[in-house]
């Protein structure tokens, strides 16, 4: 079907109520002249041309010079001599060579355009030609909707074959005029009588659920009187593309109930959406229908099902199928990687990706991103070191996990490195990023250049604003952070949950309790932000360090939901601290009730009943993690030296070192003795003799990266230590009185904040 366009009547309206040559004019190029003074090539020989009076009876002369071009500036050549001979017809002609131009570079392309707009007359097969060779460009969309404008002063035939292509150009325009232009075209289809083609609704409906108009999309789909196995999948690709997974399962039901059979890049899609939702159950439904159907499996659904069988964290199928596969794809290697990391089962995860021949950056960043989120954040970064050697440049993604792997450790010089390299390498002004480095900086005892990243960021987001004021939190810095809170809610930024967990941590971490209870009140009645379990965990907190035990029980009780281990471990821990019984046996049952293979229940009861000398009891908790095959959490700590870093257990001897360093332990342990120390038996929570206890408190993690710390870093540096658990009491006077027996400064970070240690004093303030 072909309609002869009458432009001046139907360009002035659209269904949107927006002039099309507005629009479309956006994308016009400034108007080119058509006097040869702006084509600037050198003159052809002098050749003798028929005047202009016979060129329309003789353009014909001209075409086997035509045929000879190869190049753009041969193309120019010509194209002056036909101007100046009056030979115009034959622009056509022209027009047709330099669009079967294999690659036409942009400049060529514009010359084109240029040619085009300015034909006498142009048929339909050029128009087609030109708008194909046009939206198929990398940067082509706006000379092709400028192509199309131009035709508004030709009466072309429109036949159904030009509107794919230009809902194709004009699905790649963003924004608000991408939207605009889908509408005006639409709106042409109405015009034309087009409305039931079933060819132009899959391009209409693609064109607009790839500019994420994808309610537009399914209004065109619905309408769809035929609906082909193309039509469904760009409705299902659309949905999937917009991250509205559910719907695209929904649409498959519909699908299968229309009685069409999916293909296979169909099923592929939605063995995917059901991993990203963990929707496990539709998933085997899927997996049982292709079975049933007799489908032919191929690679490409194998590894959807085992990505999606990893994602729902059914590893044991996800292995069998993977087990059939051979060869094995990179796509299902790296799924098992992702999967085995997130279930904790790094080592396997490593084997597997050992064994791939093949490794793309996408499996390096799921290797490196599994160690980072498994607390083994050496191992990330040295493989970070071999993908780098291996010739792999990283990504975004990639960074921020090596990012967090350097958070993780504590380690100031690896945290500089890193930072120096994001900037060699274009990740800087990267908002996820530098969000990244504050934290990183945050993290590694540098709160001075974390803010300094801060201060410089062009664009700021919730998120930067909600690290920067955890950062704070960590370092004790309460007031500095609510004073952050008031500037984030000057400048219009508006809080979100995980703000106020900054926020509240901040004042538990400072003591400043009434300044908590209003943050929770705030919350809820200012910001309409209903608490959750992290909320009451950091109120329950908050008051339990205030010695407000009572009040933060019935804060528990008060719950518009069950308590969870948060609320019950935050309450246990501050019933350790201030030594109340009673309160203890409670909320270590009730964290016992719902994870009864919680080490750190077992842990802190056992300590409550030590500090309470009552050793009967604490052999029994004892007993009962034995039976329970519960084991306690090792104390662990990291010390930088050099670049390097160095970990350290309890009474470890494993360090090449370790002669040396119990030696420089005994001549700190002798300055502090002289200076006032005495070793804190209390901290020892095991039943041992009084020289036992203080043998054994003298053997904790954080002494031996200290005392390694003393002697591999230059005098006057900074030791900058990091460790997995809490400091106890003991360490922490005992690092107090290095600082300042040795005039260093220590800054220590343990589970829960930082330490900075200067002149026997410390930053919390005694208040941890």
């Amino acid at each position: 079907m072909a309609i002869k366009l009458s432009l001046t009547n139907f360009f002035t309206t659209s269904n949107a109520g927006i002039t099309f040559p507005l629009l479309l004019n956006h994308f016009v190029l400034p108007p080119i002249r058509r006097k040869m003074q702006t084509v600037n090539s050198p003159p052809l020989p002098t050749t003798s041309l028929p005047p202009p009076a016979v060129a329309d009876h003789r353009h014909h002369l001209l075409l086997p010079t035509a045929a000879s071009p190869t190049n753009i500036h041969q193309f120019k050549q010509l194209h002056a001599n036909i101007l100046r001979s009056g030979h115009e017809h034959s622009l056509s002609f022209l027009l047709s060579k330099l669009l079967s131009l294999p690659f036409p570079s942009p400049p060529s392309l514009d010359y084109i355009l240029a040619v085009f707009l300015h034909s006498p007359h142009l048929d339909p097969r050029i128009c087609h030609r030109a708008l194909r060779t046009f939206s198929r460009a990398a940067d082509g969309t706006h000379r092709a909707l400028t192509a199309y404008a131009g035709m508004r002063r030709f009466d072309v035939e429109v036949d159904r074959f030009m509107f794919p292509t230009l809902l194709r150009a004009a699905a790649r325009v963003s924004g608000g005029d991408g939207g605009l232009v889908r509408r005006e075209v639409h709106g042409i289809v109405l015009k034309l009588g087009f409305p039931s083609d079933p060819f132009i609704q899959t391009a209409l409906a693609g064109a607009y659920a790839a500019g994420g108009m994808i309610e537009d999309a399914r209004k065109v789909f619905d309408r769809m009187l035929h609906k082909d196995m193309i039509a469904w999948n760009v409705m299902l690709d659309g949905y999937y593309q917009a991250g509205q997974y559910n719907d695209t399962l929904m649409l498959f039901e519909d699908m299968r109930n229309s009685g069409l059979i999916p293909n296979n890049v169909v099923l592929s899609t939605i063995i995917t959406a059901c991993g990203r939702t963990g929707n496990l159950a539709f998933g085997k439904e899927v997996h049982s229908y292709i079975v049933e159907s007799k489908i032919l499996i191929d690679e490409h659904i194998q590894s959807a099902l085992i990505a999606m069988y990893c994602n729902c964290n059914s590893i044991r199928t996800a292995q069998n199928l993977y087990d059939q596969m051979s060869p094995k794809n990179l796509v299902a290697s790296t799924a098992m990687v992702v999967g085995y990391s997130k279930i904790g089962k790094i080592e396997i995860a490593r084997y597997i990706f050992n064994r791939m021949r093949e490794k793309d950056l996408i499996c390096w960043s799921a290797m490196i991103s599994g160690y980072a989120e498994s607390e083994r954040p050496g191992e990330a970064l040295r493989l970070f070191n071999s993908m780098l050697a291996s010739g792999m440049s990283p990504d975004k993604i990639t960074m921020l996990s090596v990012i967090s792997a350097c958070a993780h450790l504590g380690a100031i010089d690896l945290a500089k490195w890193i930072h120096i390299y994001a900037d060699k390498n274009g990740f800087r002004g990267s908002l996820s990023v530098d969000n990244a480095l504050i934290d990183m900086y945050s993290k590694s005892g540098s709160l001075t250049m974390a803010r300094t990243i801060f201060e410089k960021q062009p664009e700021r987001n919730v998120i930067t604003w909600t690290t920067m004021i955890t950062g704070l939190a960590m370092h004790g810095e309460g007031r500095s952070a609510l004073e952050l809170f008031n500037e984030m809610k000057a400048m219009g930024v508006e809080p979100n949950g995980v703000t106020f967990v900054g926020l509240l941590y901040a004042c538990s971490h400072s003591g400043m309790v009434e300044e908590g209870r209003h943050m929770f009140k705030s919350m809820i009645f200012e910001h309409k932000i209903e608490p959750k379990h992290e909320h009451y965990g950091c109120m329950v907190d908050l008051l339990g360090r205030a010695k407000l035990l009572q009040e933060a029980h019935e804060l528990i009780d008060s719950m518009p939901f069950p308590p969870n281990v948060v609320e019950w471990g935050s309450l246990l821990w501050a019933c350790q601290n201030h030594g109340n019984v009673v309160l203890g046996e409670l909320a270590a049952r009730k964290l016992l009730e719902l994870d009864s293979g919680h080490d750190g229940a077992y842990v802190l009861l056992s300590n409550i009943y030590a500090k309470a000398n009552r050793w009967e009891k604490v052999e029994e908790v004892r007993r009962l993690m034995k039976g329970r095959a519960v084991s306690k959490e090792k104390g662990c700590s990291w010390v930088e030296v050099d670049g390097e870093v160095h970990e350290f257990l309890m009474g470890d001897e494993c360090h090449s070192r370790s002669s040396e360093i119990y030696r420089k332990l005994d001549e700190i342990v002798k300055a502090l003795e002289v200076a006032g120390y005495s070793p804190d038996v209390g901290s020892v929570l095991i039943n041992l003799e009084e020289d036992e206890k203080k043998a054994a408190i003298l053997l904790h993690s954080e002494k031996l990266a200290l005392s390694f710390g003393l002697i591999g870093l230059t005098p006057g540096s900074c030791i900058r230590i990091a460790k997995n658990l809490r400091v106890c009491r003991d360490c922490h006077s005992f690092i107090k009185l290095t600082s300042m027996v040795f005039k260093r400064e220590i800054i220590l970070r343990d589970r829960t904040r930082f330490h900075r240690f200067m002149d026997g004093n410390c930053s919390c303030k005694d208040f941890w």
